[in-house]
């Protein structure tokens, strides 16, 4: 998904630079929004999974300190490894999105300024 998020940002930035019409830049706006929304989604279905791995792990470490052993101690490092990985995860997506909104103002400013063109 990383891989998939970063070179669909470079393409749709590129395509904006190098649009010149207003039928194509409604184009690159309906598949921005598009896509807006695929990464909306993906980004509560990654917000739930941690948040479900975040209380999973304070159950587990509530576990081992009533009752110390190392089969919930080794459960407790494998969840947590887990969780930092989701975490770093859903940071990028939250950013991406973010970086998403900021094209799409700009796609709105381009298309303003192409219809007045047109005009």
């Amino acid at each position: 998904m990383t891989e998939y998020l970063t070179n669909y940002m470079k393409y749709i930035e590129d395509r904006l630079e190098k649009c010149s019409s207003a039928s194509e830049i409604d184009e690159i706006m309906d598949e921005h929004l598009k896509k807006i929304g695929f990464m909306q989604h993906e980004r509560i279905v990654h917000f739930l999974v941690t948040m479900l791995f975040s209380v999973i792990l304070a159950i587990f470490i509530a576990v081992l300190v009533f009752t110390p052993n190392l089969p919930t101690l080794l459960l407790v490092t494998i969840i947590l490894v887990l969780l930092i990985f989701y975490i770093k995860h859903y940071y990028f997506l939250e950013n991406t999105v973010q970086k998403m909104y900021k094209v799409y103002d700009s796609i709105l400013e381009k298309q303003k300024k192409l219809r007045v063109n047109a005009e």
